[in-house]
């Protein structure tokens, strides 16, 4: 998909002592159905293949439609700046049994898809976890599909795309792009309606890891050959944790709200705009907030101070010079000029950005799915208790307002 401009630019690879795997999975070839990308604990292999970033055109054509950009103007840059980058993690490598993993469901931000953040799921993988990164099909990904059955001789003579191999031959691959909102249309029914709907497919997307644990056979509608029966009974189904950054933190709280076997979770740069505030006090789950420096406003750091509570943990840290785009892997794959342009990344560097946040997020899980792992020696960070840390928030709140 095009020559990576030459630098060197890539994705960090996990730091953790597992080798990392990864695969797509579809139950339900309609719009439906549930599509996630799973990132888990890996074999290693002499033959190992690392997927696209970014795996087929239409999804730079989604960014651009984001962006508000021309499609064939940004496909073209976006494939020389991206189109040869690769995921640190091997494609539907054998899954390495003999422990029960910890699962995390991960929920991406407005306008991104399921691969955006794979720094983030290949962590947490190297770290022994089974990750599940939802594609939402809420309107709010940049791009998506799903796919129909043929119905007219101009269908059956359409092929799916090569990169995306189905289970029969007698679907159409249909794509959903981001919608915008029209001229005058409220945000806040379109944001509220799509958060339910993606905590619904993160809940959907958990049932289908308990369905596979449990050693039942699910039918992946893209033909990969992943052996998903390598998986039956590698899962702490104990030990559930729900992320997601900006709308996929907002997700996070719905999630809680929605759903008990979520033990806690971690909201990053969260925006709170779509939630509504009645479900608050239903969230009886420990929370972890962890912020940018540029993004958050007050009124935003207000909804999330309305989650505090005196029994339940509640905790909050800013990283210092960190932007919103500090979460997700574009602020790895620019140069320091464009990535301060297009602020995709800030005045720290997005390594130390990263690392801080994964540390941060191991070291809560551990704390609140009780595992037995060394990651709390991270723990004087989920209190902020770091140069490159703010606890709480650098954001002023009126005091009358709290």
């Amino acid at each position: 998909m095009g020559n990576c401009s030459g630098h060197d630019f890539s994705i960090p690879p996990g730091k953790g002592p597992h080798h990392v795997g990864c695969t797509d999975l579809m139950v339900g070839h309609t719009v439906e159905g549930t599509f996630f990308r799973l990132y888990y604990p890996c074999q290693l292999s002499e033959r190992s293949e690392n997927p696209d970033w970014v795996p087929t055109k239409e999804y730079f054509n989604g960014l651009a439609d984001f962006m508000k950009i021309n499609r064939r103007l940004s496909e073209r840059i976006f494939n020389y700046l991206f189109g040869s980058c690769k995921i640190p993690a091997t494609w539907n490598a054998a899954f390495k049994p003999n422990t029960k993993h910890p699962v995390v469901i991960f929920s991406h931000g407005l306008g991104a898809f399921r691969t955006l953040y794979s720094a983030i799921c290949v962590e947490l993988a190297s770290q022994g976890f089974i990750v599940a990164s939802v594609e939402h099909r809420d309107e709010s990904a940049s791009a998506t599909f799903y796919f129909k059955e043929k119905s007219t001789p101009e269908q059956k003579e359409q092929t799916s795309n090569q990169n995306i191999p189905t289970t029969h031959a007698n679907l159409v691959q249909q794509w959903m792009y981001y919608r915008a909102l029209k001229t005058g249309e409220p945000e806040f029914p379109l944001r509220n309606k799509q958060v339910k709907q993606r905590a619904d497919e993160c809940i959907r997307a958990l049932d289908i890891l308990f369905t596979v644990n449990s050693g039942n056979m699910v039918e992946n509608v893209l033909k990969t050959p992943f052996d998903w029966s390598t998986l039956e009974n590698s899962m702490d189904l104990c030990r559930i944790a729900v992320m997601g950054h900006s709308f996929g933190g907002a997700t996070v709280i719905e999630c809680l709200c929605k759903e008990v076997r979520f033990k806690c979770g971690i909201a990053l740069d969260t925006w709170m705009f779509p939630l509504d505030e009645v479900i608050f006090p239903q969230v009886k789950q420990p929370i972890f907030f962890i912020n940018s420096e540029k993004f958050q406003w007050a009124g935003n750091i207000f909804r999330m101070k309305k989650l505090d509570s005196a029994t339940i943990p509640r905790k909050m840290i800013t990283i210092r010079g960190a932007v919103h785009q500090s979460f997700p892997d574009f602020t790895f794959l620019t140069g320091n000029c464009l990535g301060k342009i297009f602020k995709l990344q800030g005045n720290v560097d997005p390594h130390l950005a990263m690392d801080l946040s994964n540390r941060a997020s191991l070291a809560f899980l551990q704390r609140h799915l009780s595992l037995e792992r060394d990651f709390n020696q991270w723990d004087q960070l989920i209190d902020g208790k770091d140069n490159h840390l703010i606890p709480g928030t650098n954001i002023t709140l009126l005091q009358s307002a709290l």
